[in-house]
């Protein structure tokens, strides 16, 4: 019912409304957040398991981390322990963490590591050493870009077969080599919609689906639609049957782009 009658709304000509999507160099320096979510993957390696006990994932923005120490912030982990960074080869991938960051830079990403690592070679396991200057965190740079209510996906990539070294005297050293990446998985659709608390709700459609929606800010009139594909979508905003339904027509959804509706006043 919702989404034939929204496809019936009127459609305000492009001439009267304005548009305009920021990208992620427009956008990092802005306030806001921006949601991270950090998965684990690997290469192949010879041994049966490579186990690495993953205690905790941290996040820098400071530049001068490595120096000052400062700035780190916990992403919580989705579950803490020992991860088989084999069961995690050709393309296949695990989620570590989520959270919800101020949007702007992140320059370093962090692991905490237990002491339970190991490694598994036909059939028998080995304590997998971590070296002293390690047990404070792997640090990983990352140099990524978060814009204001995108979410981000960040990668950890272990190679575990070039990760483990093998000693004379037969124990294992944990070395990692290590890439990180991150991808935007999604566009956003930001305005105002006004009169305050006369505004029903803000709809993304596409077609005759209603896709995503939002409830307008009761302060400001501010609302955002995340986690939309990219595409072409009508704003629909709904009054409260005195005032008459609107919809903006086209708006273009990029990933990892904010398009941002002039603002829209029901009469």
């Amino acid at each position: 019912m919702k989404n034939q009658f929204f496809a019936t709304l009127m459609v305000v000509s492009a001439s009267m409304l304005f548009f305009s999507a920021c990208s992620k160099d427009e956008s990092t320096s802005n306030s806001g957040k921006s949601k991270l979510t950090v998965y684990l993957t690997d290469d192949p390696a010879i041994y049966d398991e490579v186990n690495i006990d993953i205690q905790d994932i941290q996040v820098n923005a400071s530049a001068d981390a490595a120096e000052t120490g400062a700035g780190w912030v916990s992403v919580p982990l989705a579950r803490p322990g020992v991860y088989n960074l084999l069961d995690f080869r050709n393309g296949l991938d695990t989620l570590l963490a989520s959270k919800e960051l101020p949007a702007g830079k992140i320059s370093q990403i962090r692991l905490i590591l237990g002491a339970n690592n190991s490694v598994v070679l036909n059939g028998v396991s080995h304590p997998l050493e971590t070296p002293s200057a390690q047990q404070s965190g792997l640090k990983l740079n990352v140099h990524a870009d978060l814009v204001a209510d995108i979410e981000y996906r960040l990668w950890i990539d272990f190679d575990a077969g070039r990760s483990i070294v093998t000693t004379g005297s037969n124990k294992y050293i944990l070395k990692p080599v290590i890439r990180t990446y991150t991808a935007a998985t999604s566009g956003t659709i930001k305005g105002i919609a006004l009169p305050l608390l006369q505004v029903k709700g803000v709809y993304a459609i596409q077609n005759t689906d209603t896709v995503a929606s939002a409830l307008p800010d009761a302060l400001t009139g501010a609302y955002v639609i995340s986690g939309l594909s990219a595409g072409t979508y009508n704003v629909a905003i709904a009054g409260n049957g005195i005032l008459k339904d609107t919809t903006v027509a086209a708006v273009a959804v990029k990933t990892g782009e904010v398009s941002t509706v002039s603002t829209i006043t029901l009469k």
